[in-house]
């Protein structure tokens, strides 16, 4: 790994403090998308094995710096938060929804859930979990959502692959004896 280069980075996610797109990385270190996304990779597994007090975490297209969840406690007596604000079940639900079988409309949302989800999915979009993701092809052409990458920041994820496997749908069979 160059180290001006991912000093460089390291320099340009600091200031940034948001995620940024790895083409325009590329662009400032005149280098191809390819090239970038191995040095991301390469120094977020030097972060990692360093156990530094912030991590790189780098998705499909954006990188940022963020803290490690190891010393979340530190932070919290730190900055000795009044009170936390906790996604409610029901959102959360809506949420897995959306991330498991994206993009979907509300009305699938609500099939799978049994309930209304207007609510849930307004407070999504609010929090930047979600976003509008185009129309389905269908009658009334309803709106479909999928997850951010607010999302995968939130959950320290890079892909949706990293999602956990849900349980079988299929009932056990028991043999008896």
């Amino acid at each position: 790994m160059e180290k001006k280069k991912a000093a460089i980075v390291e320099c340009l996610l600091f200031v940034a403090g948001e995620p940024v797109l790895i083409t325009e990385i590329a662009r400032v270190l005149e280098q191809d998308e390819a090239s970038t996304k191995a040095l991301l990779f390469e120094m977020e597994l030097n972060y990692r094995e360093e156990g530094r007090g912030i991590c790189l975490l780098a998705t499909e297209d954006t990188a940022q710096l963020v803290s490690n969840r190891d010393y979340i406690r530190y932070v919290e007596d730190l900055l000795q938060p009044e009170q936390k604000k906790n996604i409610s079940q029901s959102i959360l639900e809506t949420l897995a929804v959306i991330a498991y079988k994206q993009p979907v409309t509300r009305a699938e949302i609500e099939s799978v859930r049994g309930v209304r989800c207007e609510y849930a999915v307004s407070q999504l979009q609010k929090l930047g979990l979600i976003a509008a993701v185009g129309r389905k092809d269908v009658i009334g052409k309803p709106m479909l959502y999928a997850t951010t990458d607010t999302f995968l920041h939130k959950f320290g994820m890079h892909n949706l692959s990293e999602l956990p496997v849900l349980p079988s749908e299929e009932p056990e069979t028991v043999e008896t004896v």
